[in-house]
């Protein structure tokens, strides 16, 4: 029976704030039978200008919430905390925990030619070289040139993505990238698919626009099948999904129901310092 209990059990899901619900998105669309229970840790974000230490703190007490709920896997939606915290508790809790920075170097190293990768992000995830190491990891020989844009993050969050002031910034930011020999970019952070067709248009077709958030749902379902976990059943068309956050509940929604394909219904406010 506990073996039941395991695939009908839902997938933990977490980022600092909305961004990782581009991530949750990919699995309602790929993984249509999954329940997901989604936390956002709005009150703290952004994770991107914090240390390693908090970060990891951060997400341990996330993982111990989500787990209150009986998940059997966690996916860490947020490039930072992909990178800083997935080693540190990858080993602690007892179900597999996935990140979003490796999936999106494996499919970058696949489409590659010209042995040039590209990669955007915050600050802290271009500063912890995650996506190098594991691009060089697995092929030495490739060079990867990255560049931090802070200022995408909050574009995203307060509605920016189609106003003229963010095209500026898309400029201001890359122009210098699209000089060098790169033919694949990684958009290693969870709220940069949201501007996708704005760097889709100014980077050219010539480059890959590489999506960590769908290449990571790909992983989960690789997962699922490996441990026999993937849920059998599902009433209607769909999953059921749950919001939590640690501040701002109204706002998260809103914006939620802006990007996701079903609409969410109520989100909860919960104290994660408890966790």
């Amino acid at each position: 029976m506990g073996i039941e209990r395991k695939k009908t059990a839902p997938i933990g899901v977490f980022d600092s704030g909305v961004g990782g619900l581009t991530v949750a998105r990919e699995i309602m669309r790929n993984l249509p039978k999954e329940d997901i229970v989604y936390f956002g840790d709005t009150a703290r974000v952004p994770y991107g200008s914090k240390s390693k230490d908090n970060i990891i703190r951060y997400s341990k007490q996330i993982i111990n919430f989500l787990k209150t709920k009986g998940v059997k896997a966690i996916v860490i939606a947020c490039n930072t905390a992909s990178a800083l915290a997935l080693d540190a508790v990858k080993n602690e809790f007892d179900i597999p925990i996935i990140g979003v920075v490796e999936p999106g170097a494996r499919a970058a190293l696949a489409m590659t030619k010209t042995n040039k990768i590209g990669i955007i992000g915050t600050e802290a995830t271009v500063r912890s070289s995650m996506y190098e190491k594991i691009i060089q990891g697995i092929q030495p020989n490739v060079e990867v040139i990255a560049k931090a844009c802070p200022l995408f993050v909050p574009l995203v969050e307060e509605g920016f993505k189609k106003h003229p002031v963010t095209d500026e910034i898309i400029d201001y930011y890359l122009s210098s990238l699209i000089q060098t020999d790169i033919d694949a970019l990684i958009l290693g952070c969870t709220h940069y698919p949201l501007l996708r067709t704005k760097i889709r248009a100014y980077v050219g077709e010539q480059i890959n626009l590489i999506n960590p958030a769908y290449e990571t749902a790909m992983d989960l379902k690789k997962i699922l099948q490996e441990y026999d976990m993937e849920n059998p059943d599902v009433e209607g068309d769909h999953g059921s999904y749950s919001f939590y956050v640690s501040d701002a509940a109204d706002k998260f929604k809103e914006f939620a129901n802006s990007i996701l394909p079903y609409d969410i219904e109520t989100t909860k406010q919960i104290n994660i310092e408890e966790y």
